[in-house]
């Protein structure tokens, strides 16, 4: 078997070592930070089955106006950052047409139909699966206009095989008895559930593979340069790394590592942010999304996690103030007996115009696999883009088609 360098340790990096490994190659890891401490750590941690319906889609164009001007929206864009912004925001505008967003719900929906079959095997391990909590996710509506609104959406993923209940307020109430009246319906979505910490969760795989000949080179990784027999890896101290295939799963920063292999992917990021109320997780039992607000409400181990809204404005560390206030102001209008939050957090997603990841061979080689840009769905797809990962290093014909998240597409 082949060492297979692996870059990034996130949902997708750590899948895709556990798959490796299950198939006998030497896995080396590169990763800076260590397991789960990048955009994998601060998620709303949901194995979302139900996701296949891209954030772009035609909706976007009727909620334009309240997404752009109102103090509620779950939207903000950094306006400084908008000519760098708009040749992707173009794609993504194109991409929200009905036909173009109904080829990229199928394509989620073809991915997310094996999502829990990647990670069926490692979830018998009782140290992976103390994590997991099967409890649906309930999505809320605070009016019957956004519920009705929601309905064609909602009829998309029935026919792409999600199954879900609508609740009215008083079944909303029997579900989770803490939140506010102030939701007119809910939605939820059957067979979905969460983690009760994403970052622990990445930690405990990381070690059961780093008993299993997991090699972790903590550094970051600068340049990939493939060749005729093998790939090249240089770090940023300028040392150099041999392996006979790489797979690219660095999330958002993976856009430069498909340049140097001749592949100009439109990546971008939706900066994602998250506030934790300490000590409340008894508060509800499951993910309440609020639907209008583009948030999650998650009872993890430490405390809900109020995660959510979208950021487009590029990678630099400035937090915006103003989401984050809207996400604890909106959490504590949901549940008012949550105290004020503890912390924040600020991670970013990898996104691609068309709501759909790359994973596929790079142009230059067929040693080097891309695996990113899983946009809201890196938890969820994570398990079962690690196996299809597998199959292309060892030359099998994956169990989906890959032509829909091809890096040439655009």
């Amino acid at each position: 078997m082949s060492e297979v360098a692996v870059l990034g340790a996130g949902f997708v990096g750590l899948s895709s070592a556990y798959w490796l490994m299950r198939d006998g190659h030497h896995v080396t890891l590169f990763d800076a930070l260590g397991p789960g401490e990048g955009t994998s750590f601060g998620n709303a941690g949901t194995f979302a089955n139900y996701g296949c319906i891209p954030v772009n889609n035609p909706a976007v164009f009727r909620n334009l106006p309240r997404f752009l001007f109102s103090p509620t929206s779950p939207l903000r864009i950094r306006w400084r950052y908008l000519p760098q912004l708009a040749p992707w925001l173009a794609r993504f505008l194109c991409a929200s047409m009905p036909r173009r967003y109904e080829h990229s719900a199928q394509a989620l929906a073809s991915l997310l139909s094996r999502a829990f079959d990647g990670y069926r095997e490692m979830l018998e391990s009782d140290d992976l699966s103390r994590f997991v909590r099967p409890r649906e996710c309930l999505y809320l509506y605070s009016n019957a206009a956004s519920f009705d609104a929601a309905q064609p959406s909602l009829a998309l993923r029935r026919s792409l095989g999600v199954r879900f209940e609508n609740f009215d307020r008083a079944g909303i109430a029997a579900l989770e008895p803490n939140l506010a009246p102030i939701f007119a319906h809910g939605t939820l979505f059957n067979d979905s559930w969460f983690l009760s910490d994403p970052r622990g969760f990445l930690q405990t795989l990381h070690a059961a593979l780093l008993a299993s000949g997991l090699r972790h080179q903590r550094v970051a990784v600068r340049t990939l340069v493939p060749g005729a027999n093998s790939v090249r890896i240089v770090d940023e101290a300028g040392c150099s790394y041999d392996a006979a295939q790489a797979v690219v799963c660095a999330g958002a920063f993976s856009g430069r590592f498909a340049r140097q292999c001749g592949d100009r992917v439109p990546l971008d990021t939706e900066r994602g942010y998250h506030v934790r109320f300490p000590g409340t997780s008894s508060l509800i039992s499951r993910p309440c999304g609020w639907a209008e607000r583009g948030f999650y409400m998650v009872p993890m181990d430490g405390g809900i996690r109020a995660a959510g809204t979208v950021e487009l404005g590029g990678y630099g560390p400035q937090r915006n103030a103003a989401l984050l206030d809207l996400i604890t102001r909106s959490a504590r209008h949901a549940l008012p007996q949550l105290p004020q939050p503890d912390s924040d957090w600020l991670g970013f997603r990898p996104s691609l115009p068309d709501g759909l990841p790359v994973v596929g061979a790079s142009s230059a080689s067929p040693r080097v696999v891309y695996a990113f840009g899983h946009q809201h769905l890196g938890v969820t797809l994570g398990g079962v883009t690690g196996s299809v990962v597998a199959d292309l290093v060892a030359g099998r014909v994956p169990p989906v088609d890959l032509e829909p998240y091809s890096p040439r597409r655009f």
